[in-house]
């Protein structure tokens, strides 16, 4: 008997999860709307949580190398929470993710004028952008669970021109890979930029900070800043400068450095333009934690992507009952180039009828030695 017991708790370890999506209600918004939570599990048993509020990445549990699982995004317990604490924790972003100087520009020889939300430029698409939406959702089970939220934004949506149709489709995949699809179609010319602003933390969130993870960015030029964290539209090469991570080096190891583009900040808030030919999916970073062992390789279609580690000493309470403090996490958003739409020189932001815009990121996620 104590043999047969044993077999089917061995069998019961041994067997795998079946992999499923889950629905529940969330609360509501902070505008009173009904907000769902989808929650994708592979058959390894690694979970992602999305909320229809802002269409956000509110959990993910991923195993370290003795395969215990943590939650390693930074989130809230619900809608009001993010909106609480200004958050973008997790949220998809845009109309137009990063800044826009003068919270303005000019397209076909037409002037917009944005929210002027960050100083004198916009940021993240203004006070009430993509990330404060809610989203109608569409659940796909299988091997691969997948969720695809939808939402219309109406012409004149924050000073942008042009109804959007505008999609976002999470995937979890039976390898813990985190795969994030974007597509966008509109009925006048506009201006789109899009990203998920994930708050990671390799040990779990809301376990101490993350200047020991390991970072590489496959990236040999960054785009500088004005005093207002505006692209300039200079490029700068990061050979013999602190944002060299051409090689892994640990997050915390030039993040005081003596560069004044870092002690403005201060610390990592900056765009890295990314090798390769932007459109087709290839490395972009490959982030480590040495104590649990998790590895997170971004992989993107888009030209750059903004290594951002909150550096204030502002502390806010996130689920759980957890404690967020400065350099508690890190966000590796891909994306265009800040103030694209007035710098030529940059990746075009342009979108037009007839048009699909479409960019895809994956997060995925192992463990090393």
């Amino acid at each position: 008997m104590k043999k047969m017991i044993l077999a089917l708790a061995l069998l019961a370890l041994a067997t795998p999860a079946a992999a499923k999506v889950e629905r529940a209600p969330w609360g509501t918004s902070p505008d009173g709307q009904k907000v769902e939570i989808f929650t994708l599990t592979n058959a390894k048993g690694a979970k992602a949580r999305i909320s229809t509020y802002g269409a956000t990445l509110v959990g993910l549990e991923v195993p370290d190398r003795q395969g215990k699982m943590a939650d390693v995004v930074q989130g809230f317990d619900n809608a009001q929470g993010y909106k609480q604490n200004g958050a973008m924790n997790g949220a998809v972003v845009g109309r137009y993710a990063n800044r826009i100087g003068g919270a303005k520009f000019t397209l076909d020889g037409k002037t917009y004028q944005l929210a002027a939300n960050a100083g004198p430029n916009n940021i993240h698409g203004g006070p009430n952008g993509f990330n404060t939406r809610i989203y109608s959702a569409t659940a796909l089970d299988g091997r691969n669970p997948s969720l695809i939220l939808h939402m219309v934004s109406p012409d004149g949506d924050q000073g942008f021109p042009g109804a959007l149709a505008f999609t976002v489709s999470y995937t979890l995949k039976a390898d813990n890979t985190l795969r994030i699809e974007y597509r966008a179609t509109t009925d006048k010319p506009t201006v789109l930029n899009i990203t998920n602003h994930a708050y990671f933390n390799l040990k779990g969130a809301g376990n101490g900070d993350v200047l020991n993870h390991r970072l590489q960015i496959f990236s040999d030029a960054v785009t500088p800043t004005d005093s207002n964290h505006m692209a300039t539209g200079q490029v700068l090469r990061v050979a013999g400068t602190g944002f060299d991570f051409t090689k892994p080096k640990t997050i915390g190891k030039d993040i005081d450095g003596p560069d004044p583009l870092i002690k403005a900040t201060p610390g990592w808030d900056i765009n890295f333009i990314l090798r390769g030919q932007a459109g087709k999916l290839r490395p972009a970073a490959i982030a480590t934690e040495p104590q649990s062992g998790r590895t997170m390789a971004v992989w993107t279609t888009q030209p750059g992507v903004q290594l951002y580690v909150p550096n204030s000493g502002r502390t806010v309470p996130g689920k759980n009952g957890q404690q967020y403090g400065p350099r508690q996490s890190f966000c590796l958003e891909t994306q265009h180039f800040a103030n694209s739409p007035n710098i030529p020189a940059f990746p075009s932001t342009v979108l037009r009828p007839g048009k699909i815009f479409y960019e895809v990121t994956e997060f995925r996620f192992g463990v090393g030695k």
